[in-house]
């Protein structure tokens, strides 16, 4: 792990940064200037004041995302703020390229006031086609992503709620088929309430899952109705508070009682060893379903968690099997929502994104370490974000109207052209 590290920072000497903005328009002569800008440039925007959704088709704004934070809650470092923030939006922007073919700036805005960020978020909105909301402490992040989806024409993604939510859901869907269970009947351990955990119950709630029988832990310990904080919960977080009320119908309190007979865990909490114990997972029931999700430490490690009994385990890294990466999702998300100029990313299209993704692993061959695709495998991504343009259109959010197989052709294009980008640079040394 520590060589990792040391990589990163030599390389981000030499490199000063992951991605750069290059023209994409030929020049080959004075005259060129006189079309790209002064003085037909003008004509465009003429037309765009006349229509302002010809933005989309007559400049950038088709194909790019704003990487939105405030650095108040960043990967397992916590809250080291904007500056801080940004490598980690630039490797997100390289992601959304590589995998995507989305163009993604990090805008790395030093605001913590969560009204004054929805108000800066906001006033990009001419310039961008979607805002990917990134490492905003809870639950600020939930108050952000409900007002900024409801006041802007543009989709607004949090990948701490919705991409980790995608992404388990799909591990999920093709880890219950393995041990042959349903969604109406698993009983759920969330470890962890914020952002992701939170999402990810919103999620499963609409996949069937019964919450009362779930119960859900913080850094306090069980969430029940008669700890002391419960008031104060019902102020500060009406989120958190809201679990309350839907989950733990028997009010258990101690956490070995909750771990009883338990199908699936699902971990999103901070970096391990040792936060959640083997113990616990002894009592959890057979064939159980173990996914520790913190980085870079998961909360167990998944030999430990095979020993307690424990079928099927995934984790948030690359080096263990079930590689559970919000990276399958956002890349593909945005591709299909961007190409049917989608004014919003709904819930269902995050579940048909989920859906797509296990049904690719599940054609690859499911097994106990092989529940979702991996980065590598980037056919995946043109079928998600054609499974995601066309739910799109379906419930009504799509600008333009388009089919799956028609989506698959325009983001398959659009993914490999962005590969074959890179390897050219490569081939030619300019990027080396």
């Amino acid at each position: 792990m520590s060589n990792y590290y040391e990589l990163a920072f030599k390389y981000a000497l030499k490199y000063r940064g992951k991605i750069q903005i290059i023209p994409k328009v030929p020049i080959t002569s004075q005259k060129d200037f006189a079309i790209w800008y002064t003085p037909g440039v003008a004509e465009l925007s003429r037309k765009v004041r006349e229509n302002e959704d010809l933005s989309f088709e007559l400049t950038w704004r088709w194909n790019v995302v704003a990487v939105a934070t405030n650095g108040t809650r960043v990967l397992g470092l916590g809250d080291i703020g904007a500056y801080a923030a940004l490598p980690v939006m630039e490797g997100k922007a390289l992601l959304f390229k590589y995998l995507g073919g989305v163009d993604a700036i990090p805008i790395c805005i030093n605001e913590r006031n969560p009204d004054e960020f929805i108000k800066i978020v906001k006033l990009l909105e001419p310039s961008f086609g979607g805002v990917n909301l990134e490492d905003i402490k809870s639950p600020d992040c939930f108050y952000i992503l409900d007002k900024l989806n409801e006041e802007m024409n543009i989709p607004v993604w949090h990948d701490d709620q919705q991409g980790t939510a995608t992404v388990v859901l799909a591990g999920l869907i093709n880890s219950l088929k393995i041990v042959g269970k349903r969604f109406s009947d698993i009983k759920v351990i969330f470890f962890g309430a914020g952002a992701a955990n939170i999402a990810i119950i919103r999620v499963l709630r609409e996949m069937g899952v019964n919450l009362s029988k779930c119960i859900v832990v913080d850094s306090r310990g069980v969430l029940h109705k008669n700890r002391e904080d419960i008031e104060v919960l019902k102020k500060l977080n009406p989120w958190k508070y809201k679990l309350v009320l839907e989950t733990n119908e028997d009010n258990i309190s101690d956490i070995r009682e909750a771990f009883k007979n338990a199908d699936v865990l699902i971990a999103a909490s901070r970096p391990g060893p040792g936060i959640i114990k083997k113990e616990w997972i002894r009592l959890m029931a057979d064939d159980a379903i173990v996914f520790t999700l913190a980085n870079p430490v998961p909360e167990i490690w998944p030999w430990e968690a095979k020993e307690a009994g424990a079928r099927i385990v995934a984790t948030g890294r690359s080096d263990f099997p079930n590689q559970i990466n919000n990276s399958l999702a956002f890349p593909s998300i945005f591709r299909g929502s961007l190409d049917v100029r989608s004014r919003k990313i709904t819930k269902s299209m995050l579940i048909a994104a989920a859906h797509e993704l296990a049904k690719y692993a599940e054609e690859k061959g499911l097994h106990e370490d092989y529940i979702v695709p991996k980065m590598v495998e980037w056919e995946v991504y043109p079928r998600v974000a054609a499974s995601v343009a066309v739910e799109a259109c379906k419930c009504g959010v799509a600008r333009k109207t388009t089919s799956w197989k028609e989506e698959y052709r325009r983001a398959y294009e659009i993914i490999e052209e962005s590969r074959k980008v890179l390897e050219v640079l490569m081939r030619e040394k300019i990027v080396n």
